[in-house]
């Protein structure tokens, strides 16, 4: 994944990695190899709804997201925090940055322990689910950095696709909904961490309504103009090209 600032050029990663996320990167290291040591780890620290709430396991909502299940699920996560979490941890500082971390992580724990009982007449198994992983605020620093640097462009390795940053969040969601078939992927954890993260940004006044409808027209307005421009643009080019061969058709006696 590469990212593209106004000034910094091309680059595969941040130019650095602060202090802060290379300490939270190691809390959860050393929380995923304590989980294959002490037996009961994971199973007590992961948020289960009906064990939050009718047996008093209140500290599920936040020791959940130093858990993993695999090593796969922690390295994607440790790389989406270092990649996007570091650019926006040396912007904002280390405390500001860890606040909103740990915010995001442990309300989208609190969103995934609360939601099965509002849905137990659809999935009333959610009750007895288990939840682990650090996704939840990871979605949320991600949401942070497309508010912050909304028309960067984000370059995948994998589909080749560039988009702004403003677009990582709903694309993120779409890959997640398109490729999770037959996998235990909490889309609703993903989701609580950017509500969270965008209430608390809002309320901070460092969210603009980027979805308002008046917004949407002006950036529809935007995107048909931009197609205009580039139709002229085409036509321009296509002129030029049919003046070209006309040139090497002449024939000279």
């Amino acid at each position: 994944m590469y990212g593209r600032g106004h000034q910094s050029g091309m680059r595969i990663g941040p130019s650095m990695t602060p202090p802060i996320i290379k300490q939270i990167m190691i809390a959860n290291a050393v929380v995923f190899l304590i989980q294959h040591v002490v037996d009961g780890t994971t199973r007590y620290a992961s948020v289960i709804p009906v064990e939050f709430w009718q047996l008093g396991y209140l500290w599920q909502p936040f020791t959940y997201m130093w858990l993993h299940a695999s090593f796969g699920h922690i390295a994607m996560n440790m790389f989406m925090l270092w990649m996007f979490g570091s650019q926006l941890a040396l912007a904002w500082g280390p405390k500001r940055f860890l606040r909103f971390y740990l915010l995001c992580g442990v309300g989208a724990g609190l969103i995934i322990a609360t939601y099965p009982y509002l849905m137990m007449g659809v999935h009333p198994e959610g009750l007895f689910a288990r939840t682990l992983g650090a996704s939840g605020a990871v979605y949320g620093v991600l949401l942070g950095y497309s508010l912050t640097w909304p028309d960067r462009t984000i370059m995948l390795i994998f589909p080749p696709i560039a988009f702004r940053a403003i677009w990582l969040i709903p694309g993120l969601f779409l890959m997640s909904m398109m490729f999770s078939s037959g996998q235990n992927i909490s889309h609703i954890g993903h989701l609580g961490g950017v509500i969270v993260g965008w209430i608390y940004l809002r309320r901070q006044g460092h969210a603009n309504p980027i979805f308002t409808l008046s917004h949407l027209k002006s950036r529809w307005k935007r995107h048909q103009m931009r197609k205009k421009l580039r139709a002229v643009r085409y036509e321009e080019f296509e002129a030029r090209r049919r003046d070209s061969e006309k040139g090497n058709d002449r024939r000279y006696h």
